[in-house]
C-alpha cells in the first residue's frame, strides 16, 4: 500500500482562500490518504481574547492548564470541524479525530527539564495504532488528525502538529510506503522570508544546521525540518515541504540526508 500523509498549518486553516484551494487540490489525490492540521493562529488569538499571554519556544507551544483547554476547543472542534466540512464539499469522505478517539494516539507527557511545556505530549511509533488508521483507509475515509492526543490515563496533551505527522508517517511506513507532505502558505523553505520564490530546492542535515546558524531557518519551521529528518530516518520513503494552494505545483523543498 502506498499511502500520503499531508500537513496543514494553522495559517492555511485561517485562510478561507487557502483552505479552499488546498481542500480541492487534496480531494483529488489518489489513493489512500491521511490528514493533519495545525490550528495556532486561531488558538493565539483566542488566547489574547480570554486575557492569556501566548508562550512559544523554537516554534513549540508552552501548555499550562488553561492553554490547554483553549487549544483542545481550537483543534479539536472549530478547527477540525471546518478542515471536514470543507473536504467533504469537495467529494473527500473525510472523518476528524484526535488522537483519544478510537485510541489512535497515545502519547507520554515531556519531562519538566530542560524546558517545562506543561500538558505537551510527546509521541513514539508504537504510540500510533496504526491498525486503525489502516481499517479507516480500507473503508475509504480519509483520518484527518488534529495535534490533541492523550495519554492513556485520562489527561489530554497537547503535540506539536507537525511531531504529529512525523510521528503518523513513520508509525504508516512499518506497514506501506509513505510519503510525507508539509503544506503552507509559502511555495517551500525560503532563503529570503520575503521573497517566495527564494526557495531552498534540498535541504540536508548539514544543510540545516548552517541554515539555523545563519538564522534563515526560525521559529515553527525548526520542529517542522526535525521531524521531517526523524521520518526519513525511520523509512519515510520521501518528504516534501510546498504550497498548500497549489499542490501540482514542483516548486517545493524536498528533504533528504546527506
Amino acid at each position: 500500500m502506498k499511502v500520503k500523509v499531508f500537513k496543514i498549518g494553522g495559517n492555511v486553516v485561517e485562510n478561507a482562500e487557502l483552505l479552499s484551494a488546498f481542500a480541492a487540490d487534496f480531494a483529488a489525490v489518489q489513493g489512500p490518504k491521511v490528514l493533519i492540521h495545525g490550528g495556532g493562529v486561531r488558538a493565539s488569538a483566542l488566547q489574547k481574547q480570554l486575557g492569556q499571554v501566548p508562550n512559544m519556544i523554537e516554534g513549540r507551544r508552552v501548555t499550562d492548564a488553561d492553554t490547554l483547554e483553549v487549544v483542545t476547543m481550537v483543534y479539536a472542534g472549530l478547527c477540525n470541524k471546518n478542515v471536514v466540512a470543507r473536504l467533504q464539499s469537495c467529494g473527500c469522505d473525510a472523518i476528524g479525530l484526535c488522537g483519544a478517539d478510537a485510541n489512535l494516539i497515545t502519547a507520554t507527557r515531556r519531562p519538566a527539564k530542560p524546558v517545562d511545556y506543561g500538558f505537551v505530549g510527546d509521541i513514539s511509533v508504537e504510540g500510533v495504532r496504526t491498525e486503525m488508521l489502516l481499517k479507516l483507509l480500507d473503508c475509504g475515509l480519509v483520518p484527518v488528525l488534529c495535534a490533541i492526543n492523550h495519554d492513556g490515563k485520562g489527561q489530554l496533551l497537547n503535540t506539536n502538529a507537525d511531531t504529529v505527522a512525523s510521528s503518523v508517517a513513520q508509525a504508516l511506513a512499518q506497514k506501506a510506503e509513505v510519503e510525507l507532505v508539509y503544506c503552507f502558505e509559502k511555495n517551500g523553505v525560503l532563503r529570503d522570508k520575503d521573497d517566495d520564490m527564494s526557495v531552498i530546492p534540498l535541504i540536508t542535515p548539514s544543510v540545516f544546521t548552517k541554515l539555523k546558524e545563519d538564522g534563515v531557518v526560525a521559529d515553527g519551521m525548526i520542529p517542522k525540518l526535525e521531524n521531517s529528518f526523524k521520518a526519513i530516518a525511520a523509512g519515510v520513503s520521501s518528504v516534501v515541504i510546498k504550497s498548500a494552494a497549489n499542490l501540482s505545483n514542483n516548486l517545493q523543498t524536498t528533504l533528504k540526508n546527506d
